[in-house]
């Protein structure tokens, strides 16, 4: 199984973003993760299209949008725009998901489902089709370095034996809390992708961070 490493732009040094993108470049690894929040399906707001438009011409990996906003539906065409590889939306944010799903495809993008650490896991059961990625959120949506909750473990694995049953291709990512700590229990569970922002950005050497946890 793959061990990709996506760092969270989120935790960047907005100040020096310029340094930040070209550090992700250089080290090894797999994604950006870039963090979309409106306010309004989460407490907090973050940065939108002309954010993620300038990064994408710096970067050399693929656009990892994560997007924490309602009605996300709306937006789709305009992400891919701006240079989203992949697009992750809410189960809770978005009433007709398959459609969503199927819309995402269509713009040339592989489509993820997130859930929050309440939503059962079987609510993706009948999309996984549909869906490239399943993102497990390891802690509340709305804001970086949280504690992980450990009942995420649980949730990967039942999720890992959903898609094995199904036989897709589904990734899972999981999204809270990562560190080099929980990494291999997490890539145990099932996982394929970790999300890391405050793991990495706050390292004294945040490319030996990311070695750590690929490795």
């Amino acid at each position: 199984m793959n061990k990709l490493v996506s760092p969270s732009m989120l935790s960047a040094n907005f100040l020096h973003l310029e340094s930040d993108i070209n550090m992700i470049n250089e080290s090894t690894a797999d994604w950006f993760h870039l963090d979309v929040m409106d306010g309004m399906y989460v407490p907090n707001i973050s940065f939108g299209m002309p954010i993620i438009e300038h990064i994408n011409k710096l970067a050399k990996k693929p656009l990892d949008v994560h997007l924490m906003i309602e009605k996300p539906e709306r937006y789709i065409a305009d992400f891919k725009k701006v240079g989203a590889d992949i697009l992750t939306v809410h189960i809770e944010a978005s009433t007709h998901l398959h459609r969503t799903l199927q819309a995402i495809r269509a713009e040339g993008m592989k489509a993820g489902i997130a859930l929050n650490p309440h939503t059962n896991v079987l609510q993706v059961e009948d999309v996984l089709e549909e869906a490239d990625m399943i993102l497990i959120m390891s802690v509340n949506p709305g804001f970086g370095g949280q504690k992980f909750i450990p009942q995420a473990l649980n949730r990967i694995e039942k999720l890992r034996n959903m898609i094995e049953k199904a036989g897709t291709k589904t990734m899972i990512q999981v999204d809270g809390g990562v560190t080099n700590a929980n990494a291999a229990d997490l890539y145990n569970a099932g996982a394929n992708c970790l999300v890391a922002g405050s793991y990495v950005f706050k390292s004294p050497d945040p490319k030996e961070a990311i070695k750590r946890l690929k490795k």
